[in-house]
This record gives C-alpha cells, sequence and structure tokens, in this order.
C-alpha cells in the first residue's frame, strides 16, 4: 500500500504512476532531502513530540539510507513517487514501523520546498565559485595582452583602436554582475518553510527556529502558505542564469568571429575545437558555439516556470512538480559552460599583427582628428564635419588617415599643426584615452586593480 493509500480502494492506473512520478529527476534532491529529515527528527525529539531513543534510531537509519544513496545502491521505483516517499519508505523497512514518525508535523508540500530551498542555496555558491574562476581567467589573459591593439566595433564596422585587454575586461564586469545577482538572490533562498505542514501549519508543538539553526537559514517564512507556494528563488535563479548564459553567448560570439579566417584575431585551441567529417582542413569553434546554442533552453527553462506559475491559485498544486527538471538543466549547463569557458579562454593564442594591421589599415582616428578641432576651439559638430570630408577624400583615394601630410590637414582647417599628425597612429588612439574606464593601458591597469579587488 502506498504511504497515502488509506482512503484508496483502487490501484493507482499504471501509466498515471509513471506520469506524476518525480523521482526519476528529484532523486538529485537525496542529500537535501536527508539533511532536512534529520534537523525535523532532532527537533522532534528536543520539543517531546517523539522519544529521544526514537530519534537517535531514526538518525541512524537516515545515516545508513545517505550512505546507500551515495554508493549507488538505492533503488527508484515510480510507485513511491518522489525522493521523499523513497526515503521514508526505506527507512520503515530498516528500522520498523518507528520510521513513520519522521513525517510527524510535516508535509510533502514544505518538505519538498525545503529541499529546492537547500538545493538552490548550494547551487549559487558553486556557481559564484565557477564565475570567478572565469572572471579570473579574463584578468590573466587580459593581462597577457596589455600591447594588444585591435578595432573596437559598434554596429560591427570599424569604430575605435582599443586594448584587447579592454575588450575582454568588458566582460568581467558584466560576470561581476551576474555574480553579484546570484548571491544577492541568495538572500531569497535563505528562508526556511520547512513547518508550514501541507499549507496552514501543524498543530504539533514544533521549533522551526530550531530547524532553521540546524540547516543554516537565516529567515522563516512568516505564512505557511506563501512557504509552500513560493517558488520565486527558483525563477530567481533561473533568470540570473538566463542573463549569465546571454553574457556568454555574447562573448560566443566575438571568439567565433575573432576565430574565423576573415578576422584571424585569435586562434582557438585544439582542445576545445572540433573538426569536420568530411573536410579535413576544418577546425570549428564547437564550444564557443554550443555555449551560444544552450543559451536558449537556459532562457527557455524560464519561460516555462513563470508560465507554470502565473495562474497558480494558493497553496501547492501539483503543477509546482514542474520546477525541478528546467532548474537541474539550467543548474547543469551553466557549470559546463563556465567550466568550459575558463579553461578555453586561457589558451586563445592572439594575432597581434593582424590585429594591429586591422586597425591600422582604416579611419579609427578620425574621433581624435575632431577632438584636437576642439581643443582648438572649433564646435565638435564644425569639426566632425572637417574631418568626416577628409575620410572622404581617402575613400575615394584608396588611402588611410595616416598617410594624409600636414598640407593636406591644413587645407582642411587651418587650425591643424604638425603635432596632429602624431595623433593618428592607432596606439596613439589607444594612449590618448586615460579617463576612467577607458581604453589607455593605464586605465586599464586601474581597472585590473580594482576587478582584482572585488575578486
Amino acid at each position: 500500500m502506498k504511504l497515502w493509500g488509506g482512503r484508496f480502494n483502487k490501484e493507482t492506473d499504471a501509466l498515471v504512476e509513471e506520469f506524476t512520478a518525480s523521482i526519476f529527476f528529484d532523486h538529485r534532491l537525496a542529500e537535501e532531502d536527508i539533511r532536512g529529515s534529520m534537523a525535523h527528527c532532532k527537533m522532534l525529539a528536543a520539543c517531546g513530540i517523539i522519544a529521544q531513543e526514537e530519534a537517535d534510531t531514526m538518525l541512524a537509519g537516515l545515516t545508513e539510507i545517505s550512505d546507500e544513496i551515495k554508493r549507488g545502491e538505492m533503488e527508484f521505483f515510480p510507485s513511491l513517487e518522489d525522493i521523499h516517499m523513497h526515503v521514508e519508505k526505506r527507512l520503515i523497512e530498516k528500522i520498523g514501523p518507528v520510521g513513520g514518525k519522521l513525517h510527524t508535523g510535516r508535509s510533502r508540500n514544505d518538505q519538498v520546498a525545503l529541499d529546492m530551498h537547500m538545493f538552490v542555496k548550494k547551487e549559487i555558491l558553486a556557481t559564484a565559485s565557477l564565475l570567478t574562476n572565469l572572471q579570473e581567467a579574463i584578468i590573466a589573459t587580459a593581462e597577457a595582452n596589455m600591447d594588444t591593439v585591435m578595432p573596437g566595433y559598434t554596429h560591427l564596422q570599424r569604430a575605435q583602436p582599443v586594448l584587447f585587454a579592454h575588450h575582454l575586461m568588458a566582460y568581467f564586469w558584466m560576470l561581476q554582475r551576474d555574480r553579484e545577482r546570484f548571491l544577492d538572490g541568495y538572500k531569497r533562498a535563505d528562508w526556511l518553510p520547512l513547518g508550514a505542514g501541507a499549507l496552514a501549519g501543524t498543530t504539533f508543538p514544533i521549533n522551526r527556529e530550531m530547524v532553521a539553526a540546524e540547516l543554516g537559514f537565516a529567515k522563516l517564512y512568516e505564512n505557511s502558505m506563501d512557504a509552500v507556494s513560493d517558488r520565486d528563488f527558483v525563477a530567481e535563479y533561473l533568470f540570473n542564469a538566463s542573463l549569465l548564459m546571454t553574457h556568454l553567448s555574447r562573448l560566443s560570439e566575438d571568439l567565433i568571429l575573432w576565430n574565423s579566417a576573415e578576422f584571424g584575431f585569435i586562434t582557438l585551441d585544439d582542445a576545445f575545437t572540433t573538426g569536420s567529417s568530411i573536410m579535413p582542413q576544418k577546425k570549428n569553434p564547437d564550444v564557443a558555439e554550443l555555449v551560444r546554442g544552450k543559451t536558449g533552453r537556459v532562457l527557455g527553462n524560464l519561460l516555462g516556470l513563470l508560465t507554470v506559475l502565473k495562474g497558480l491559485p494558493l497553496a501547492y498544486n501539483k503543477d509546482m512538480q514542474e520546477d525541478k527538471e528546467g532548474l537541474f538543466d539550467t543548474v547543469d549547463t551553466i557549470k559546463v559552460s563556465l567550466t568550459l569557458y575558463a579553461a578555453m579562454l586561457r589558451t586563445i593564442a592572439t594575432d597581434k599583427e593582424r590585429m594591429y594591421a586591422a586597425v591600422a589599415g582604416d579611419f579609427a582616428s578620425a574621433t581624435d582628428l575632431a577632438d584636437y578641432l576642439v581643443r582648438k576651439g572649433l564646435p565638435f559638430r564644425d569639426a566632425h564635419a572637417v574631418v568626416g570630408k577628409l575620410v572622404g577624400k581617402c575613400v575615394v583615394e584608396k588611402r588611410r588617415l595616416v598617410d594624409l601630410s600636414e598640407a593636406e590637414l591644413r587645407e582642411a582647417s587651418p587650425l591643424f599643426e604638425a603635432e596632429a599628425l602624431a595623433l593618428l597612429p592607432p596606439e596613439a588612439c589607444v594612449a590618448a584615452r586615460t579617463s576612467r574606464g577607458g581604453t589607455a593601458r593605464s586605465a586599464v591597469e586601474e581597472q585590473l586593480t580594482r576587478a582584482k579587488a572585488l575578486l
């Protein structure tokens, strides 16, 4: 008989059992489920709801079950529905009917909510650690490229010269915001739902504060209905993960472009690329492409949960079982993505000459010429027009700005002097941008100092 089957006169249809069972995926919550049960058991004994001897027997049995699961010895059956029922059934098999007292004063509703809170808290810290590792890889790669000048882009058109280190560090700050969001989300996951019962609390004189202290929770839910129906903390994790994957997807796009023959700015290491089954010469950036592609599934997991939650009445509904698979998939996806990216970034090779040639062969110093005229007293809009005509002249004549003579500059505006020619090389454009957050080496060095302090 099922543990809840007292009022039923017919066996559950086999297809219904399979359809409603969550054990196929929620077995991942075994560690959290047993830890929560042990804390609950200790509290029941401390409050005199069960005898201490009974609690000791239960705790020993739960420890054995935990070891069995870690060794892969626990067999899972859809008829037992979920990890909670498997643990309780196994406990009764081990220690006899006293094991049935473990569920006193709680429901599977607040039990699964507890498991999810504990799981999300654990994964937030794991995600933050992996983010830190990737940020360290970005810093290391940036420091190795402090003199590498490349084109910066807007609209995927060459815009102004920047240091490759500066470009990479833009992703450091995106990931820093991600890390801060995850850690801030920890505060919402750090609420204890156990003690809410099915939805209305319990008639037993439990001590929720004791359980919170035992499991390391900072706060208690103040409303039992909210406690069992809240999945905000899961949605928040999924949102944070979605934004993280969006950032990694943007980085993927940059790496894929830079690694192409058309750009040729970087070469991805053989360990993080694959070949073609038909074209022997191919070296494909599959890791970057898959991270870009897997972003879609993470965004889909967020939308899936929000759609499940949007029309649910209080309190618990079976729909909420759908909170787990998307969460587990997201956790697995971002973990492997962050791990691979940290290793891949540390092994990329940059072609500094190719990058410099790309920016030297264009009109990236045009803004600097306009700024020069502004410093000479010309309004910026007029300076913009003067330099724009110079660029047009170079386009027609198939020349570069660095090819212009002092006389040609003076012809465009009498405000130009010989010193303006020194502004034209790409490295001069980079070095001039010393404002905080700019691309000059001195500014990037300050940026790196601040970044390291944050980590």
